[in-house]
C-alpha cells in the first residue's frame, strides 16, 4: 500500500513512505520533468505525488470500477493513463485530475500495461485478453486492430524509443516485437524464459531489450535481430566451483564438480575449445598464469594439472603430494611458482616450469585449508582454514609470519589481498567478510554483514575500491571497501549457492560460479548472463581473451569474454601502447595484448611517450626502451631494445 522512493545511486531509502492507497500499489511512474510520481493501485484509484516532498497532490483520481495494474505520463506531461481489471484504459488531466473523455474499451479481460509512444499521438494496451491495442491518443479510438499472436496473458507492453516498433511480453513466457504502423508480427516470437514474462522494457538507444519474468531471471535481448544478449553458457553437467578472467579479461575459466574446466569467450559466452579432461574428482579451483600461457587446476582427485591455455593440453604430469583433495590454486605473480591448499591443511609450494615441490609442506593450520592467495609484490601468502583462521606465510622460506588472524566464529572459506598488498579480505560461513591489516593482522572495522548464508568467495575490485562475495544464499554482493557498506542491492538469479566470483581485469565485469551448473557475467549495476554447466572454479586467462572454467564432470573449457577496451588515458601520442602497467604490472598494447611485464618497485617511475624509462631501485641504474623500432605480433624478431645504465 505504500511508495517508496531510493537513491538511485548509493540505494539508501530517501525519505519516508507514499501512503494513501488502501490496497496494493501495482504501478508508478515519474511525470517527464521528474517533479511528480504517479501511482496505480488495487484500491481502483491513481494517485498523483510530489516527489521532492511525498506529498499527495489533490485527490486521489477515481472512475475505475476495479483495481489499476498500470499508469503512464504522456511525453509532455499534460496527461494521466491508465489500465484496470474493469478492461479499460482511462485518460486524466494530469493538472486537474480530471477524466478526459470516455474510456477507451474494446478488451474483453483486464487491462495489465499501458504505454505512450514517444510523440505522445499513439497510446498502447496489454491485457489478459491474450491482445494488444493500438489506441488514437487524442480521439480515444481504436487503431487498426488488435496485435493477436500470443497464446495467454499479455503482462507488459512497451514502445521503442524511434516508435517504430512495440514490445510485449506474456505469460506464455515469450517477448513478441511488433510494427507499430503496421500491427505486423516482426521476426519470431523471442524465447527463452521458463516462466512467464512480467515486464519489458527497451534500452534508450533502442538496439537492447530487457525482459523480467516469473523464471527469477532478467534476459537482454538483441531488438534488431532478437537474439539474447549474453545466452547462457553451456556445459557443465554439474555445479560451478571456481571462476576466474584471463589477464586480458578477454575469456573466462570455469571449473566443476564434473572433473572439467572450460574456457569462454567472456564477450560472446561462446565454450572455446573442448572441454578440458584429465582430473578423475571435481575440479575445485582454477587459475591463469600472468603470462596468459598456462591455466591450473585442483581437483579432489589429489593432484594439480597445468594446461596450455591455447590449446587445451595437458602440460607434465599431474602435480602430487597432497593426501587430500586440492581445494585452491594460485600463480605468484612473477609466475614462476604454484601454490595449493588442501583437505589435508597443509599449503604446498611448486616449481611451476618443472612441477616439483619446493620445500616442505606449509603446517599449521588445524582444519581443512579451504583458500590460498599471493600477495601482490610475490612475498607473502596467506591462506584460510575451517579452523576460522587466516595465516600469512613467508613465501621464499615458508615460515609463518606473525599469529594466525582469528575473528570469524566459522571456517574461512576464500581469501584475497587487495591490489596495493596493504589489506587482506576474508569470507566466512560465519555470513561475513572481514578486512585485515595485511601488516599488523589487526582487523579493520567492523565485518561486513548482509548474506543470510555461508560465503564462499571474495575478491577485490582492480583500483581496491570494491570487493565482491558470493554467498550459500545464492546471491553476489558488492562493498564499499573502504566504508564496508554494501553497494547496490544483491545480484540476483542463480538458483542454487554461488561458489566463486572473480573481477574482469578492467572492472566492468564480474563473473560468478554457482551449484546451480552456471556462470553468470554482470555488471555491477546487475545485470547478469548464465553459462550454464554445474562449475566449481572459474578464472580469467592473463590475456583477458579467455575465461576458464573447472567442473565435476573432469572436464575444463575455455570460453570467451566481453572485450577489453583500455582506457583513453592508455593511448599517448606517439604511442601505440599504455603507458601505464594494469593491476598485475603489465603493460599493454591498444588491442589489450601484453607487451612486457614491470616489476612492482619499478611501476611508479614508469612514463611515456615513446621512449620509457623504469628506474631500479636496487642500484639506483635506469633502463630506456626505446620504441621506435617496436614491432608487434609476428613481427616480434624485429624488435629493437636499447638499454643504458
Amino acid at each position: 500500500m505504500t511508495i517508496r522512493i531510493w537513491d538511485a545511486e548509493t540505494g539508501a531509502i530517501s525519505g519516508e513512505p507514499l501512503k494513501g492507497h488502501t490496497d496494493a500499489v501495482n504501478s508508478v511512474a515519474y511525470s517527464p520533468d521528474g517533479q511528480h510520481i504517479v501511482s496505480g493501485s488495487s484500491d481502483r484509484t491513481i494517485r498523483v505525488w510530489d516527489a521532492e516532498t511525498g506529498a499527495a497532490v489533490g485527490n486521489p483520481l477515481e472512475g475505475h470500477s476495479g483495481g489499476v495494474g498500470s499508469v503512464a505520463c504522456s511525453p509532455d506531461g499534460r496527461y494521466i493513463i491508465s489500465g484496470s481489471d474493469d478492461e479499460t484504459i482511462r485518460i486524466w488531466d494530469a493538472e486537474t485530475g480530471a477524466a478526459v473523455g470516455k474510456p477507451l474499451e474494446g478488451h474483453s479481460k483486464g487491462v495489465t500495461s499501458v504505454a505512450y509512444s514517444p510523440d505522445g499521438r499513439h497510446i498502447i494496451s496489454g491485457s489478459y485478453d491474450q491482445k494488444i491495442r493500438i489506441w488514437d491518443a487524442e480521439t480515444g479510438a481504436a487503431v487498426g486492430k488488435p496485435l493477436e499472436g500470443h497464446s495467454a496473458e499479455v503482462m507488459s507492453v512497451a514502445y521503442s524509443p524511434d516508435g517504430r516498433h512495440i514490445v510485449s511480453g506474456s505469460d506464455d513466457k515469450t517477448i513478441r516485437i511488433w510494427d507499430a504502423e503496421t500491427g505486423a508480427a516482426v521476426g519470431n516470437p523471442l524465447e527463452g524464459h521458463s516462466n512467464g514474462v512480467t515486464s519489458v522494457a527497451y534500452s534508450l538507444d533502442g538496439r537492447y531489450i530487457t525482459s523480467g519474468s516469473d523464471d527469477k531471471t532478467i534476459r537482454v535481448w538483441n531488438a534488431e535481430i532478437g537474439a539474447t544478449v549474453g545466452k547462457p553458457l553451456e556445459g557443465h553437467s554439474t555445479g560451478v566451483t571456481s571462476v576466474a578472467y584471463s589477464p586480458d579479461g578477454r575469456h573466462i575459466i570455469s571449473g566443476s564438480w564434473d572433473s572439467t574446466i572450460r574456457i569462454w569467450d567472456a564477450e560472446t559466452g561462446a565454450a572455446v575449445g573442448k572441454p578440458l579432461e584429465g582430473h578423475s574428482g571435481g575440479v575445485e579451483s582454477v587459475a591463469c598464469s600472468p603470462d596468459g600461457r598456462y591455466i591450473i587446476s585442483g581437483s579432489d582427485d589429489e593432484t594439480i594439472r597445468i594446461w596450455d591455455a591455447e590449446t587445451g593440453a595437458a602440460v607434465g604430469n599431474p602435480l602430487e603430494g597432497h593426501s587430500k583433495g586440492v581445494t585452491s590454486v594460485a600463480y605468484s605473480p612473477d609466475g614462476r611458482h604454484i601454490i595449493s591448499g588442501s583437505y589435508d591443511q597443509t599449503i604446498r609450494i611448486w616449481d611451476a616450469e618443472t612441477g616439483a615441490a619446493v620445500g616442505n609442506p606449509l603446517e599449521g593450520h588445524s582444519g581443512r585449508v579451504r583458500s590460498v592467495a599471493c600477495s601482490p609484490d610475490g612475498r607473502y601468502i596467506i591462506s584460510g582454514s575451517y579452523d576460522e583462521t587466516i595465516r600469512i606465510w613467508d613465501a621464499e622460506t615458508g615460515a609463518a609470519v606473525g599469529n594466525p588472524l582469528e575473528g570469524h566464529s566459522n571456517g574461512v572459506t576464500s581469501v584475497a589481498y587487495s591490489p596495493d598488498g596493504r589489506h587482506i579480505i576474508s569470507g566466512s560461513y560465519d555470513q561475513t567478510i572481514r578486512i585485515w591489516d595485511a601488516e599488523t593482522g589487526a582487523a579493520v572495522g567492523n565485518p561486513l554483514e548482509g548474506h543470510s548464508n555461508g560465503v564462499t568467495s571474495v575478491a577485490y575490485s582492480p583500483d581496491g575500491r570494491h570487493i565482491i562475495s558470493g554467498s550459500y544464499d545464492k546471491t553476489v554482493r558488492i562493498w564499499d571497501a573502504e566504508t564496508g557498506t554494501a553497494v547496490h542491492k544483491p545480484l540476483e538469479g542463480h538458483s542454487d549457492s554461488v561458489y566463486s566470483v572473480a573481477y574482469s581485469l578492467d572492472g566492468r565485469h564480474i563473473t560468478s560460479g554457482s551449484r546451480d551448473g552456471t556462470t553468470r557475467i554482470w555488471d555491477p549495476a546487475g545485470v547478469g548472463r548464465p553459462l550454464e554447466g554445474e562449475i566449481v572454479n572459474v578464472t580469467r586467462s592473463p590475456n583477458g581473451q579467455y575465461i576458464v572454467s573447472g567442473s565435476n564432470s573432469n572436464t575444463s573449457r575455455v570460453s570467451e569474454p566481453f572485450s577489453h577496451q583500455p582506457s583513453s588515458s592508455c593511448n599517448p601520442p606517439h604511442a601505440h601502447f599504455c603507458s601505464q602497467p594494469d593491476s598485475q604490472g603489465w603493460v599493454r598494447d591498444s588491442e589489450g595484448g601484453l607487451l612486457y611485464w614491470v616489476p612492482l618497485d619499478c611501476r611508479r617511475g614508469l612514463h611515456s611517450p615513446a621512449l620509457i624509462t623504469i628506474p631500479l631501485t636496487s642500484d639506483s641504474r635506469s633502463v630506456s626502451l626505446d620504441f621506435v623500432d617496436f614491432a608487434f605480433g609476428t613481427a616480434w624478431p624485429q624488435i629493437f631494445i636499447s638499454a643504458q645504465r
